[in-house]
């Protein structure tokens, strides 16, 4: 191998670190904070509105570069529940059931408190949502010590919960909703199966084919990064006898580089750039809809994930993950706090003046950042003396 490679698998390799990808996603989003209330902010959101073919550049940062995110996060999960963590059902079902509850009780919260407000009846949906990306970035900054299987349960509960958000706004602010274009998702999705079925391995039908269905499925009306995770749980886990590795093995490990080095990091560029201005903080603890969305971020996911946890297990439905307990759930459930994303989309598409919910969003999912950090940290070490 040139030296020129062996430095480029290096630095591959080196991104394949969670720890540094997370790093890396906290810095990109500390930049777009100071850059989005500095005085160059006004570059900052011609630049995310700048347009570059159909869509704009923070259009393609939060529908283009997050599917590829979607995609690598998917096959782990396709692969977990085939061979791995999730292969039994009743660990597969539990982080299932905790992201409805974590969707639900949150939602519930934000809407009795935000009750009578303008805007609510499609507002109550903000603090349902999870960010796969954040959280997972957090989780691997500060969960060295803890069992492998929280992080399969937090990357299910985050994706189950993620798609659920996408179909909350799919009926709530889904203006249009382009059959043809839906049908050819349908189509390019069998091909794309069919093709892995006959153990075609050619980049040269792969790539086309994911591209179309990405365009496809944002032109339908369907949030474009739900290709990404389609496309993953089609693609197959288990190695034949004459692979070294599967397709799905060998497309994470291709894709995960990129995808935490470059995808994840500019998209967090564009969408954690939220103006946290003196008014917008000013109004955080007397406008209603603010209140319930900060309530329902950091005490509603806490209660719903620990308590559809708690009640399928003991309705023998579920097991907990292996090697972890209530405490270790609890820990990961404050992390479900982290809405970002998501949850600031749904502000946007459901309030005229959105600033002050965006605001909420942003506090809680600090703050259920450094409580989750907080509580990681801790059960990472209580892990390390048991196994000492």
């Amino acid at each position: 191998m040139s030296r020129k490679k062996a430095v480029v698998a290096e630095f591959a390799r080196y991104l394949r670190t969670e720890t540094v990808g997370g790093t890396v996603l906290l810095g990109a989003t500390a930049i777009a904070l100071i850059w989005a209330n500095s005085p160059l902010s006004p570059s900052y959101f011609t630049l995310g509105k700048l347009h570059v073919g159909p869509l704009s550049v923070s259009e393609w940062a939060t529908d283009g570069l997050l599917a590829i995110f979607f995609f690598v996060a998917g096959l782990e999960l396709k692969r977990e529940l085939v061979v791995g963590e999730l292969s039994e059902f009743k660990a597969a079902i539990l982080p299932v059931v905790a992201a409805v509850g974590g969707m639900i009780v949150p939602g519930l919260i934000a809407l009795s408190i935000g009750w009578g407000q303008p805007g609510i009846e499609k507002a109550w949906a903000i603090p349902v949502a999870t960010d796969i990306a954040f959280a997972l970035g957090v989780l691997a900054l500060t969960a060295s010590g803890l069992p492998s299987s929280l992080r399969v349960f937090l990357l299910s509960l985050a994706v189950v919960d993620d798609l659920g958000a996408i179909v909350v706004i799919a009926i709530l602010f889904t203006a249009k909703f382009n059959l043809l274009a839906a049908g050819a998702v349908v189509l390019l999705l069998a091909l794309y199966w069919f093709l892995q079925h006959k153990r075609i391995t050619t980049p040269f039908l792969y790539v086309p084919i994911a591209l179309a269905t990405w365009w496809f499925m944002h032109e339908s009306g369907i949030h474009a990064t739900i290709a990404g995770v389609a496309l993953a749980l089609l693609t197959r886990v288990k190695r034949d006898p004459y692979e070294q590795e599967s397709p799905a093995v060998r497309l994470e490990h291709r894709l995960q580089p990129f995808s935490a080095g470059v995808a994840v990091p500019v998209f967090a560029l564009f969408a954690a750039g939220v103006p946290v201005g003196a008014e917008a903080l000013g109004k955080l603890f007397s406008d209603k809809i603010a209140i319930g969305v900060i309530v329902g971020l950091v005490v509603g996911k806490v209660i719903g994930i620990v308590g559809a946890s708690a009640l399928a297990v003991w309705f023998k439905a579920a097991v907990w993950p292996s090697g972890a307990g209530p405490r270790d759930i609890i820990a990961v459930a404050v992390l479900g706090g982290v809405g970002f994303t998501v949850s600031l989309l749904i502000a946007e598409l459901s309030l005229a003046e959105p600033e002050t919910a965006k605001a909420a969003v942003l506090i809680a999912s600090m703050i259920s950042s450094l409580l989750a950090a907080v509580l990681l940290i801790r059960r990472s070490r209580a892990h390390g003396t048991m196994s000492g």
